[in-house]
């Protein structure tokens, strides 16, 4: 087992491929996205939205943690910009890094 990060983005469906880019600038190439995602935050429910374009995604990645100031300062401004969420917590991957090297 070893240390990872979990990166989480909760943004606008229309901003994926920037957030996708963005991530993959930074090193983070593998992810996982979850389409139509609702929920309440801040800003209201996200359910009563009709219009497609509005849904939002859940984004997953996971990263080593010399690569995470790297993924923050390429979300950010995509983020700032565009809105949404980011939350970055400690996880432990179980897989041995023998097998991750040999990826």
């Amino acid at each position: 087992m070893h240390l990872v990060k979990k990166i989480e983005i909760i943004a606008n469906s229309f901003e994926l491929g920037k957030l996708l880019e963005s991530l993959d600038k930074s090193g983070v190439h593998g992810h996982i996205v979850i389409r139509n995602v609702a929920g309440k935050g801040l800003r209201g429910t996200a359910e009563d939205l009709d219009m497609t374009m509005l849904d939002n995604v859940y984004i997953i990645a996971f990263c080593m943690p010399e690569q995470l100031k790297s993924a923050v300062e390429n979300i950010r401004p995509v983020l700032n910009k565009f809105g949404g969420t980011c939350y970055v917590s400690d996880v432990m991957e179980i897989r041995s890094l023998k097998c991750v090297a040999s990826l």
